[in-house]
């Protein structure tokens, strides 16, 4: 019964990001919306920040959980995306409301794993040192995360899937090179 309750509460606060920004929205608007009452709302969660940050950390295990059957960095970063593209106002009420942080960590969450994983794959046999390949991980998430803050900046008007699969063509081997680069 509490993970039902829990989860009228997140489809509450998604549908309701559909219609309006975060900072529009209340705890009453949430219960009134699910059919509970204030105090299940406590039960669950301490306030709204608290169940944005649990919708954001739910999407990214589950993008994560995907991670090991993903062979490319392109494709787990577009698995990443993948609740920004369908939800596209729900991310776009959030990242521009006080709770932009949580979007940030999120998506610095994904493309870190993403990059890691994708990195250490690559390292499989090298002998690049640990620092080297975090730097490399690193690197990458980072121009990722910034190229996603740009698309939300912009209003999410074009869809990154396309751009993400050019960027893949014009960097194929690169990281495999710094590593080769990296065991000098």
């Amino acid at each position: 019964m509490a993970q039902f309750t829990q989860k009228a509460i997140v489809e509450s606060l998604i549908k309701l990001l559909n219609e309006r920004p975060l900072d529009k929205i209340t705890i009453k608007d949430i219960v009134e919306d699910c059919g509970i009452n204030r105090n299940t709302f406590y039960y669950h969660f301490e306030d709204i920040p608290s169940l944005v940050k649990q919708i954001l950390n739910a999407e990214a295990e589950k993008v994560l959980l995907k991670q090991e059957t993903v062979v490319s960095w392109e494709e787990g970063f577009i698995e990443g995306a993948q609740f920004a593209l369908q939800n596209k106002k729900v991310v776009y009420h959030i990242y521009n409301s006080v709770r932009r942080e949580e979007v940030e960590k999120y998506l610095y969450h994904v493309a870190g794993d993403v990059m890691r994983q994708y990195v250490e794959a690559a390292a499989a046999g090298s002998k690049a040192k640990e620092e080297d390949k975090k730097l490399i991980a690193d690197f990458y998430k980072s121009a990722l995360v910034g190229m996603t803050l740009d698309w939300l900046n912009s209003g999410m008007k074009y869809a990154p899937e396309p751009l993400i699969r050019r960027l893949g063509v014009m960097l194929k081997g690169n990281i495999e090179e710094a590593l080769k680069r990296a065991e000098g």
